[in-house]
């Protein structure tokens, strides 16, 4: 049954939102790590296999990032359309994100495969950890049009109240990824390129699950032929607004390959190997937190579009102090236990013995990255684009870029690279909310029939 948010009270209904996608969210932390814990247990790789799927994670970021200009572009718009009842223009929207995706994966796929190689060394590989990134990405390539369908798409589901559904997208291929990894990984001695094919097929019956509603009775709105061809005007609007996280996304992927690159030169690939361990706990901390500031943005769109003020600022205000409240208790648990933290992706003990450090390190602004999740979602929910970006250019490009150049030329060595993160998060993630509460939430109180 689908939640209907024009009944009951805001923090119900981001809850019923978020309660499904932060269990979705719980079981993509495995669909996206598992291949990592896995190959980090390899007795026969040391940590260069680890590494060398680390070198893959910039060019997989790249391709969430085009998921996220049109899918998170997309949604927010269609949500707005359904709050004001334009069913029609919704649906137009939701097809014309489909074909965007379509075609942009295509693009993709076949200039990343030709080129994986200048690529990788781009990104840091050395000669030797080339070999295992290579092995990795020349598979995991052919699943870009599931990934791109299943991710992009997942957002119009949720939209229409149905988080239940959006999160059997995730546990079908997550728990189909959990299943086939060991498989393919250990009894049929593919290592790194079994688990890229494990995580292949499981991204192909996500994106079936995803187009099967889509397209069947069940949903409310559906994705149909007439809308496929793509309107420039809504182009223009889907891209402007899904802008903020394919920046995100993007300069995730940028950063990532400044930081390898970086983290080759001062400490070999060690460093990578233990970066990739870092990013890897950093997803499995942060998802939860985004599946609930995600869940909250439909709410607060439909809202929005029905001139439901008063209603929007509660819901700024429980997503704002629920995201606090849990990146402060994950950090927490970061100082508190950074070796078992480690052990989950590693039995290799340099990388535990050095990478105990670093992990703090990185973690110190963690708390911060709540202020920045709350104000970037706020944002994009009310259809902010331009303030959604520039937080976005001011956290990853304007901070954190030449904090990782400039700290470790100043004696800081890699933990300069490390430390470039906590940093950026504090800067970012205060100006961000900031902006928000005096550009968005005052100025909603007692405006309950304009829009800001």
């Amino acid at each position: 049954m689908a939640t209907d948010f024009s009944a009951n009270t805001v923090s119900k209904n981001i809850v019923s939102q978020a309660v499904p996608l932060i269990l979705a969210q719980i079981v993509q932390i495995l669909y996206n790590v598992v291949d990592r814990i896995y190959i980090g247990h390899l007795s026969s790789s040391d940590s260069l296999a680890l590494t060398g799927i680390g070198l893959a994670f910039p060019l997989t970021a790249l391709i969430m990032a085009f998921t996220q200009l049109f899918g998170m572009g997309g949604a927010p718009l269609f949500s707005m359309s359904m709050g004001a009842g334009e069913d029609d223009r919704a649906e137009k929207i939701m097809g014309n994100t489909f074909s965007l995706l379509i075609r942009c994966s295509l693009v993709l796929f076949v200039l990343c495969y030709v080129l994986r190689r200048p690529i990788l060394f781009l990104f840091g590989a050395s000669e030797v950890s080339y070999a295992y990134a290579d092995a990795y990405l020349r598979i995991y390539l052919f699943g870009t049009t599931f990934s791109m369908i299943s991710a992009g798409m997942n957002g119009f589901i949720n939209a229409q109240g149905f988080p239940g559904i959006g999160m059997c997208t995730t546990v079908i291929g997550a728990v189909l990824n959990l299943i086939l990894d060991p498989i393919f990984i250990f009894v049929f001695h593919m290592g790194v390129s079994g688990a890229a094919t494990a995580t292949v097929i499981s991204q192909s019956v996500s994106a079936l699950w995803v187009m099967r509603f889509l397209t069947g009775p069940k949903t409310l709105l559906h994705i149909r032929k007439r809308y496929l061809r793509v309107d420039p005007k809504l182009l223009l609007q889907i891209t402007s607004l899904g802008l903020s996280g394919f920046i995100m996304s993007a300069t995730t992927c940028f950063v990532q390959v400044l930081c390898n690159a970086t983290l080759r030169d001062y400490g070999g690939d060690l460093y990578v190997g233990i970066m990739t361990v870092i990013n890897s706990i950093r997803e499995v901390l942060t998802l939860p937190v985004q599946g609930f500031v995600n869940g909250s943005q439909p709410v607060l769109s439909y809202d929005y579009g029905a001139g439901r003020l008063e209603r929007v600022r509660r819901g700024i205000r429980f997503t704002s102090v629920t995201g606090i409240i849990y990146t402060a208790l994950a950090w927490l648990t970061v100082i508190l236990f950074p070796r078992f933290l480690l052990s989950i992706f590693t039995n290799n003990k340099e990388m535990l013995d050095v990478g105990q450090g670093e992990l703090k390190l990185y973690f110190l602004g963690f708390c911060f990255m709540a202020f920045q999740f709350c104000g970037q979602t706020t944002f994009l929910a009310l259809g902010r684009s331009k303030q959604a970006i520039f937080f976005s250019l001011l956290r990853k490009v304007i901070v954190v870029t030449p904090l990782t150049i400039l700290l470790p030329r100043i004696g800081l060595g890699v933990n300069g690279v490390f430390l470039a993160e906590p940093i950026s998060n504090v800067i970012g993630g205060s100006a961000c909310f900031s902006t928000m509460y005096l550009m968005i939430y005052r100025r909603l109180k007692d405006r309950a029939d304009d829009k800001i």
